[in-house]
């Protein structure tokens, strides 16, 4: 055995020891031991071919992470570029289920395992996976991945592209920036939530009848349950939950099923649960929820979904989370949220790091935009308390032919792997408006994917009678004061830049406010100012907001998000390669309108504690005569 083959035998008895004894599932972390190659190599595919010369790499890692930053969007390294690995399962068992799981790949992967065509995945976005079982073989097998990530890839079936691959929007970091996961069942097992290449919904966990006060709600968990086997099988469901310690806090069950060979039921099981602690704005208190099917008294089957619970309404032109109002205050932030040399594949730490920041600025709400986020930034959400609102895939138009069947097939496919994310409490199906009939598509996708997930559908600009009329949220750049009826937030105020680096006139490296090239032959001067005045700008810009904020009467503001929250390698019209509207720099270091916001959106209407911040530094020459500004939201 190779040194590979045994540091992945190793990590699978590591996984194997760590799974309860009672659940025959093994979920395995797939991300060490790989090989990289840019390039379209002949015979890359087959398990013989020789990758001594590639890259040895480890998951999540974008072949081309070396860009981010360095270079302008429009000039990120695109083509062919192949992942190789090789594993062994031992002692599997006969009958068991195989499944890969990757949470996404840019743009286009064609996966192959032991020199078989598996499968491809194209939009570049959502989470895919397949089953590899079939083949499999005894010993060492060879998972090969050719991923494609040109601007101009375009759909094999249709010949259509992708209306996200946008050299404004969607950085461009290639091959396999996510992780990926190996999972084992039995040949009774719950399905996985990869509806596009598996076609099966996984698990669903929701809960009604709340009771805020009394800290109860009814708790139901439903779980797609496949039979592999070439017989009639039994089971019973059964479902534990527990609290963010471990401790089981409430256990119930269905009655026992039956399901035929080949076929597919729906389990389903609920109880009201007692003494439970709420989801809720920089509290995100998560349960593990334990689905478990049992046959002739043994645990067969056991999935861990963590959620969380909390209670949403819409409506009155308001949000309300928990039966109290929240204006919304946030970012609207590149799905990429990337980060200097290394793009979007962080660590989950770094990304906790990041998350918790814009809550420290006292932001509520992230509004995704154009794509879907990855799986790791939309748990790291729900652990900081911090809400936010999902698209599936954009640019910025509504559109038709196939381009509108590849967004829905996105949407799709990003509710049924994220509903059980309690932060995400918006379903956004345009970067712009859609046409009403577009946005009833989009509404009817939640409905039947998402019924009970308390979340809303809407788009970024949804003035029009009609689409309001099918709409539940919506937003607008322009308008302050449009929500009198649905709720209705800006979704992409102060578009102004300016770099950490530059303080003011006076310090070094003594940048004048507003200098820099023209952008399109107008002045830039907006977007390369000074840090006192973006700092001064922001607080006049959320003045708006505040002004109409709930609670002044009936035609009010829900609030808005600042676009963006860090400094992003993406559309900018500075004087840089990459946009500086950010609150923190690329590094996540604050700016001095980091501190603006603390200060304007410390409560959830109106100001709760009052805080003060003197803007600039006091490391200058003698002799130096300057305003110097103060922010408060005192007396």
């Amino acid at each position: 055995m190779d040194s590979t083959a045994l540091a992945l035998a190793v990590l699978l008895a590591a996984a194997s020891a760590a799974t309860p004894a009672w659940a025959a599932r093994a979920q395995y972390d797939f991300n060490p031991g790989w090989k990289l190659t840019v390039g379209d190599p002949a015979g890359a595919h087959l398990p013989g071919f020789d990758d001594g010369a590639w890259k040895p790499v480890t998951l999540p890692r974008a072949w081309n992470e070396d860009d981010a930053y360095a270079r302008d969007i429009v000039d990120h390294s695109t083509g062919i570029a192949w992942y190789r690995k090789r594993f062994t399962i031992e002692d599997r068992a006969p009958g068991q289920k195989v499944f890969i799981e990757f949470e996404g790949a840019r743009q286009a992967a064609e996966v192959f395992v032991n020199g078989r065509r598996i499968g491809l995945h194209e939009n570049g976005v959502t989470a895919f996976g397949f089953d590899i079982g079939a083949a499999l073989v005894a010993g060492e097998n060879v998972v090969a991945v050719r991923t494609d990530n040109r601007w101009d890839y375009r759909e094999q079936a249709t010949g259509q592209r992708y209306q996200w691959a946008d050299r404004n929007f969607n950085a461009n970091y290639g091959g396999l920036p996510k992780n990926v996961r190996l999972h084992v069942t039995e040949s009774l097992y719950q399905t996985l939530p990869l509806l596009s290449n598996l076609g099966t919904t996984g698990v669903y966990v929701y809960a009604r009848d709340f009771d805020i006060p009394g800290r109860s709600a009814t708790v139901t968990a439903e779980s797609e349950v496949h039979n592999g086997s070439h017989q009639v099988r039994s089971f019973t469901y059964e479902v534990e939950v527990r609290d963010k310690d471990g401790k089981a806090v409430a256990r119930f069950a269905a009655a026992p099923q039956t399901v035929a060979a080949g076929a597919t039921v729906t389990a389903r099981a609920g109880a009201k649960v007692e003494g439970l602690h709420f989801w809720s704005w920089g509290y995100g208190y998560l349960y593990d929820v334990v689905t478990t099917l049992r046959v002739d008294g043994k645990a067969l089957d056991s999935v861990v979904t963590r959620t969380g619970f909390r209670k949403t309404g819409f409506g009155d032109g308001m949000v309300r989370l928990n039966d109290r109002v929240l204006q919304m205050k946030g970012y609207a932030q590149r799905t990429s949220n990337e980060w200097p040399a290394v793009g979007l594949s962080v660590p989950p730490w770094l990304s906790d790091y990041s998350s918790g920041l814009a809550v420290e600025s006292n932001a509520n709400l992230i509004r995704w935009m154009h794509v879907a986020p990855w799986r790791q930034d939309v748990e790291s959400l729900d652990r900081v308390g911090l809400i936010q609102a999902m698209p599936a895939g954009d640019s910025e138009r509504d559109v038709g032919d196939r381009r509108w069947g590849q967004r829905v097939e996105a949407m799709r496919d990003a509710i049924v792997y994220f509903r059980n994310n309690p932060s995400i409490l918006f379903y956004e199906s345009g970067n712009k408006g859609v046409s009403a009939a577009h946005m009833a598509e989009m509404r009817a996708l939640r409905d039947r994917y998402d019924p009970h997930g308390g979340r809303a559908a809407g788009s970024r600009e949804m003035l029009g009678g009609a689409l309001q009329e099918v709409a539940e949220y919506g937003g607008e750049m322009l308008y302050i004061n449009k929500s009198a009826r649905n709720p209705m937030w800006a979704m992409e105020y102060m578009r102004d830049e300016g770099a950490r680096k530059f303080w003011d006139d006076f310090s070094p490296p003594f940048h004048k406010d507003g200098d820099g090239p023209l952008h399109k032959g107008q002045s830039a001067a907006t977007y390369n100012r000074n840090g006192d005045s973006f700092a001064l700008e922001t607080v006049r810009r959320w003045h708006d907001y505040w002004r109409e904020r709930p609670g002044t009467g009936k035609r009010v503001s829900s609030g808005g998000v600042n676009i963006i929250f860090s400094d992003s390698n993406t559309h900018h019209r500075g004087a840089e390669n990459y946009r500086r509207s950010g609150e923190v720099d690329a590094m996540r270091i604050p700016k001095d309108a980091f501190f603006a916001h603390q200060v304007m959106w410390d409560g959830w209407v109106d100001v709760e504690r009052p805080r003060a911040h003197i803007v600039g530094h006091w490391n200058y020459a003698p002799g130096t005569v300057k305003p110097v500004h103060v922010i408060s939201s005192a007396e």
